[in-house]
């Protein structure tokens, strides 16, 4: 498997990336276990979750899906073999949100212990934090890199102007940098990352790890009419996609999964793929997991792109 790198933090990754949000969620522990076996097997390795997943849920507090992998990582022992990328910010209590010095300290010691594992090689600032100075954070995930209890840093859901002055702190103040971006980014949602978050990531040479790689499952074609909404728990946020730009990228996806022998999945995230290090998308089972693991052997010809390209424009 071809491998890329995550920034310059040294780390190299499988294009395709396993989102663990769905993990003691949508997917029970059983499922799970083998959904990242077959990924492992597959010869994939980075595995993204974050402490707030799935809080939202009735009954959860959050922590359920590392804990879940945790508990895979003790019983497979494949620590080495896999990238566990996890995140800090979200609200996880009252006063337990944010990136401020003293909550990033309390909640790595959490997500290493649910996880059951000595360091964390990506750990990912969830959520811009206007509240705390940027210093303030970076010095704590510097604090947590020199300990060893961290090996990379990274970013998710920044806008451009305070990715840069992130980036312009590390610079400033000897401070480590973030080395990845986590931005939504898919066929459907384009115009927010492209506008100036891809231009910077290349020129500073930040690795890409979209989520939402098949919007939450509409470019899969599984949502085509309103009378589909009801297939899934994620059906309703597809209401608002059921539109003629809409329709437009499904069409392209269909054509093109026609001509390649592939499936409109596949070649969402073939697109991806071809722009960014890695996209993540999750899988509630291992067949689904096997279609998406398909798309990395999957080459877009240039017309096919063009289409594709042209068929999601904003």
């Amino acid at each position: 498997m071809q491998t890329r790198k995550l920034g310059r933090s040294g780390l190299a990754v499988a294009p395709l990336a396993l989102g663990g949000n769905v993990f003691g969620w949508t997917t029970d522990e059983p499922t799970s276990f083998a959904v990242l076996d077959a990924f492992v097997a597959g010869g994939f390795n980075l595995i993204d979750t974050a402490d707030v997943y799935s809080r939202w849920a009735p009954g959860h507090t959050g922590g359920e899906s590392e804990s879940i992998i945790g508990r895979w990582l003790a019983s497979r022992g494949r620590r080495d073999r896999v990238v566990i990328a996890t995140k800090v910010g979200m609200e996880m209590g009252p006063t337990e949100q944010g990136l401020s010095k003293a909550w990033i300290l309390r909640a790595v010691e959490r997500s290493l212990a649910r996880l059951q594992t000595d360091h964390i090689d990506l750990y990912q600032a969830h959520t811009d934090d206007p509240q705390t100075p940027q210093q303030e954070t970076l010095e704590a995930f510097a604090l947590l890199l020199r300990q060893g209890k961290v090996r990379a840093i990274g970013a998710s859901n920044f806008t451009a102007p305070r990715l840069a002055s992130a980036l312009a702190a590390s610079g400033a103040h000897g401070l480590p940098r973030y080395e990845t971006l986590q931005p939504e980014y898919n066929l459907y949602a384009r115009a927010d990352f492209e506008r100036e978050l891809a231009a910077l990531c290349q020129r500073e040479g930040l690795g890409v790890l979209p989520y939402f790689g098949l919007a939450s499952g509409f470019l899969t074609g599984k949502y085509r009419s309103e009378a589909d909404l009801g297939k899934s728990r994620r059906g309703e946020r597809m209401k608002d996609k059921l539109n003629p730009r809409g329709f437009r990228i499904l069409a392209a996806l269909d054509a093109a999964a026609a001509e390649l022998n592939a499936t409109p999945a596949q070649v969402a995230l073939a697109w991806l793929m071809q722009r960014v290090t890695a996209p993540i998308a999750s899988a509630t089972s291992v067949a689904q997991l096997e279609e998406l693991m398909a798309a990395a052997r999957l080459e877009l010809p240039a017309a096919q792109v063009w289409r594709l390209d042209t068929a999601s424009a904003a």
